[in-house]
């Protein structure tokens, strides 16, 4: 049994990978290609918005911020794993631990909160055109970004800091890398984990309030788009992308906490990782393609810079 957390230092296993370490090379070098990928996809989209006046408007610059929530989280991650491949034990730290364990609850919370405010501004775009500019200024622009990126912030650095001040009785985390309820669950018997498990629910029931506010600003979306052949053409021009970034990232994430919290340990450790890294896998690269590909003029300035590359 181990004892309290502030004297001791605990380094964890992380026990997920262990039946993969048969295939580690080419594991590694399939991540490192995807990995690459990743962060050239949403780097470049980055860069083209910022270097590009013309898409400085706030449908523009919530999908930058979308991309670089998607650069930190990967990166939480991806480094992390690539380097446990190549390693004989895979271990980190206490402090380490924590830190990507708010770095990948932050991300996917984050995550969640930008979806929110691009709905709104495209409820704003279709539903109140006349009223789009006032509502969407510059500064409630910056306000609205920053709640997105600062409310995950603020509410899992108040779970981490509830979560370093358990006794935990064991350092095996049977994943790929470290997530808050599994750290929870290494508690000892005699810990008081209950501050934890009010936040935790306090923690879903504010992100599923977001989930509710998007659906009811797309059902308006939805019932002003039918009246209007112009706006059916900019809802299908701007909004479906956002429709399934947010489906994927709902199944992905809903699927991987179903599965954590209720899930059976019967399942082969392959399929478990592959069920908890999903929302690493999915969004961050199919994210940038989506909005590339689909927004009009997003897809007009990659192809004029292929176009003049190729000169």
């Amino acid at each position: 049994m181990m004892d309290n957390v502030s004297v001791i230092t605990i380094i964890f296993t992380l026990s997920g990978i262990n039946e993969t370490m048969n295939y580690r090379l080419t594991i590694f070098a399939l991540t490192l290609l995807y990995y690459c990928m990743i962060l050239f996809f949403n780097i470049s989209l980055v860069t083209i918005i910022i270097v590009d006046e013309n898409l400085h408007e706030p449908m523009y610059i919530l999908l930058c911020s979308f991309c670089i929530n998607g650069l930190y989280g990967t990166t939480g991650f991806y480094p992390k794993f690539l380097l446990d491949l190549l390693s004989s034990s895979q271990e980190i730290s206490y402090e380490g631990c924590l830190v990507q364990a708010f770095v990948m609850y932050s991300c996917a919370c984050c995550d969640l909160s930008i979806l929110a405010v691009m709905a709104y501004d495209r409820y704003l775009a279709i539903c109140r055109p006349l009223h789009y500019h006032s509502f969407m200024s510059k500064r409630k622009l910056s306000a609205l970004v920053c709640f997105s990126w600062l409310t995950p912030f603020c509410i899992f650095s108040i779970n981490v800091v509830l979560t370093s001040r358990l006794k935990l009785c064991s350092s095996n985390i049977q994943k790929l890398f470290c997530v808050n309820w599994i750290i929870v669950k290494l508690a000892c018997r005699e810990a008081d984990a209950f501050s934890n498990s009010v936040v935790a629910y306090l923690t879903i029931f504010i992100y599923v309030f977001h989930g509710f506010f998007i659906i009811w600003t797309y059902m308006h979306l939805i019932r002003t788009c039918v009246r209007s052949t112009d706006d059916r053409i900019k809802f299908m021009q701007t909004c479906v992308p956002h429709l399934i970034s947010l489906v994927t990232f709902l199944v992905v994430i809903v699927f991987d906490l179903m599965y954590m919290r209720f899930g059976s340990t019967d399942l082969p450790q392959s399929l478990q990782n592959f069920i908890s890294i999903e929302f690493l896998l999915i969004p961050p690269f199919m994210n940038p393609l989506i909005y590339g590909f689909k927004l009009t003029k997003i897809r007009h300035k990659i192809l004029y810079l292929v176009h003049v590359g190729r000169k």
